[in-house]
């Protein structure tokens, strides 16, 4: 960067461009150097950082740049964009897989044409071949494992939870962020005390894997807590009859 910041302009354009990308993953030390050669080549070059979190940027930095922050863009815009792709490439895409790789990509444009391209080089995109791609389980299949816990099936669903993990090669963060996700979903239909109880203990075992807790005894745990869980909401519902 230092080299290129350091040659001299060519022909009347009045200042170079230096683009730097994913730039919150720069240390401490290399922001404290770049600080140094934005103040030093400030006459000939413009920096433009790109960074998904801007409070990784140190401050001296933050105060010497305008900060534009950009949105998720909205679905539709997404998925049109996607079908101009593909019907250009010659892609053949179930609509459902694009509305998966839209939920899956949270709106982020370049992540959303990276597993479009990823899911196209197996043949048609489907939603089953979007989710092999990026290695997550297919929602429908996490919410099977909740509720077979829940009704009070520990053996069925640790079972789901082992096939999910190998067909997959899914990790116990993977597994935790996907329950984390789903028991908010309509088609859960869970009391609020309920998700509210399922996200804090999902929260307690992501901490514990972090920790480095093994990924199955953990999960295990998980569902043992959740058929526990579904056995108490039974009773009380019971009783409120």
């Amino acid at each position: 960067v230092k080299e290129f910041a350091r040659t001299m302009i060519v022909g009347k354009v009045p200042f170079k461009l230096i683009i730097l990308d994913e730039a919150d993953n720069l240390t401490a030390d290399a922001q404290q150097a770049l600080r140094r050669m934005m103040e030093l080549f400030t006459p000939t070059s413009r920096f433009i950082l790109i960074a998904n979190y801007p409070s990784k940027i140190i401050e001296p930095i933050q105060s010497r740049t305008a900060v534009f922050r950009f949105t998720p863009l909205k679905k539709e815009d997404v998925i049109s964009r996607l079908k101009y792709i593909a019907k250009n490439e010659g892609i053949e895409y179930d609509e459902k897989a694009l509305e998966a790789i839209f939920d899956i990509s949270e709106g982020d444009m370049r992540k959303a044409i990276n597993i479009l391209q990823a899911a196209a080089a197996g043949g048609e995109v489907t939603v089953e071949q979007v989710y092999k791609v990026v290695g997550l389980a297919h929602p429908r299949e996490i919410r099977e494992m909740i509720k077979l816990a829940l009704n009070g099936d520990f053996l069925k669903a640790r079972d789901k939870l082992r096939k999910l993990m190998i067909d997959y090669g899914l990790s116990g963060l993977d597994v935790i962020k996907q329950v984390h996700s789903e028991i908010f979903k309509s088609d859960m239909d869970l009391s609020e005390e309920a998700k509210v109880l399922i996200a804090d203990y999902a929260g307690e075992i992501q901490f514990r894997l972090v920790e480095g807790g093994d990924d199955e005894i953990q999960l295990n745990a998980f569902l043992a807590w959740l058929t526990l869980l579904g056995k108490k909401m039974s009773i009380q519902a019971q009783a409120t009859r």
